[in-house]
């Protein structure tokens, strides 16, 4: 009998050419973790994700879902898979779903986070994990200019010019941008939270936020980027090194009622 599990997978993307098997022999997360649930299944297994992620991406949460015939504990799934994954890759936890579920469709919501390290000297020991710039940013003002974003838009001029989605039109729920100071300069969070996400949109959405908190534009501009519906006049896209995706949200599993669902609560 088939069932159908799903798993939550965290992963630091610094080595890998992004989520999605390629066609050339590059190393993804979807090839490792497919090989090694392969291995506990004892048959191959191909997995449905939340949302591909690209080079350099990392995730605290990703969600995928698969198909097996094997029957295997919970735990198995997990502490089985973990000892067939390399180090910068990790399962979490394992649910067993209804067929219904999907890790893709199923989803209401998903949450990014963009870090970036300002500083006149370059990060050592997170220079992987955070986007550095030399530059000062006026947290004010790319607050202002994420307000103008947030809500259901149009967000082609946020996307990526390859962006496959049919539609250009998402919502944008939250876009908080918060910062920490240290001795050796500032970090600044931003936080996005939307139904989905375009190719790119989240690093392209924070490269307009950088060039306004460094003054060289005004948080109005922002909405005029959006406004234009072309991605020639959205700037520079972040660089992923500061990009994690953190969280997937689901209808619950367990009840009718519309409530958000997280399978780790977090």
């Amino acid at each position: 009998m088939m069932m159908r599990i799903s798993l939550g997978i965290s992963y630091d993307g610094s080595d890998f050419h992004g989520w999605q098997t390629q066609q050339e022999d590059l190393r993804t997360v979807q090839v490792c973790v497919e090989q090694a649930l392969s291995r506990v299944a004892n048959h191959p297994v191909t997995v449905v994700v939340a949302g591909r992620t690209d080079a350099g991406v990392h995730a605290v949460e990703q969600v995928v879902h698969f198909d097996t015939s094997a029957q295997r504990p919970l735990r198995a799934w997990v502490f089985g898979t973990n000892q067939y994954l390399p180090q910068d890759v990790a399962i979490f936890w394992a649910k067993e779903v209804p067929k219904s579920f999907h890790a893709r469709f199923s989803a209401i919501s998903r949450r990014y986070r963009y870090v970036i390290y300002s500083s006149a000297i370059r990060p050592v020991l997170e220079r992987a994990r955070v986007t550095w710039d030399y530059r000062k940013f006026d947290l004010e003002a790319m607050s202002t200019a994420a307000s103008f974003l947030e809500g259901t838009h149009d967000f082609s001029s946020y996307r990526a010019l390859r962006c496959q989605a049919k539609s250009p039109i998402r919502t944008l729920h939250r876009l908080e941008v918060t910062q920490e100071n240290d001795r050796l300069g500032q970090k600044i969070t931003i936080e996005a939270v939307a139904n989905a996400f375009l190719h790119h949109m989240v690093r392209n959405l924070a490269g307009v936020l950088m060039t306004i908190g460094a003054g060289e534009k005004p948080p109005e501009w922002a909405r005029e980027v959006l406004e234009q519906r072309d991605r020639a006049k959205g700037g520079v896209t972040a660089p992923p090194e500061g990009l994690y995706l953190v969280q997937v949200q689901y209808p619950d599993l367990d009840s009718t009622e519309p409530t958000h669902y997280s399978f780790c609560n977090s």
